[in-house]
């Protein structure tokens, strides 16, 4: 039998047994199915340097907590990109002594087979707009990292040098956005999370018809 490609797009699948996913992707979505949490251990054996940190989203579509996904950010490669988001992350960021972050936020545009995209707590709508560097944006750090993969977390901008809070996750390999997004991190577990969101109805705007918040989230 040829092989295919594991439904998240991430590796070939040789065997049926793993129904679609590769052997790395079947056994994390195994654990998820299971209520299982995967391990530090398990988390940092994945990292692609072990200095990188690890941040997590919690996610409730409606009222259901549908799970955790944790997220490898690429300090290694673009410090300044992984250190907004991870402020953002852990609320060390604030404005006037109030905490500045994602908790709370929600994705307000889902596209089936491209993306999922949230970030934006100024205004919950796409239009907002910060960064922890003094001003609304910073500029494009380094575009040395591909969206060849699902579950890669990139910048979300409104062109050339315009980076805030807002982010997204590929949910399929976008090569068309090399070079005009900066890809900063990965989902290291949680890609059964990212599926539920990626497959929750939508209407004008690519806007979910139900909220999908991030209830939690913070640095492991």
């Amino acid at each position: 039998m040829a092989p295919s490609m594991c439904f998240t797009r991430c590796e070939p699948v040789v065997r049926s047994a793993t129904r679609g996913l590769c052997v790395n992707c079947f056994l994390r979505f195994h654990l998820e199915l299971q209520g299982k949490m995967v391990s530090w251990t398990q988390i940092q054996a994945q990292l692609r340097d072990p200095n990188n940190p690890v941040v997590f989203f919690d996610i409730t579509i409606g009222t259901t907590e549908v799970g955790r996904m944790v997220i490898e950010l690429f300090a290694d490669v673009v410090p300044k990109t992984a250190e907004n988001f991870r402020q953002f992350c852990t609320g060390e960021y604030r404005r006037d002594g109030v905490p500045q972050g994602y908790k709370g936020c929600s994705f307000h545009r889902v596209i089936k087979d491209f993306m999922i995209q949230g970030g934006d707590f100024v205004n919950n709508d796409g239009t907002g707009l910060m960064s922890i560097y003094g001003g609304l944006k910073f500029a494009d750090e380094k575009f040395a990292l591909k969206h060849d993969a699902a579950g890669l977390l990139s910048m979300a901008n409104s062109g050339k040098d315009t980076n805030g809070c807002q982010f997204f996750i590929t949910c399929a390999k976008c090569d068309f956005l090399d070079g005009k997004h900066v890809v900063f991190g990965r989902v290291l577990d949680g890609l059964l999370v990212m599926r539920k969101i990626e497959n929750v109805p939508t209407g004008a705007n690519n806007k979910p018809k139900i909220p999908v918040v991030i209830s939690q989230c913070g640095q492991m």
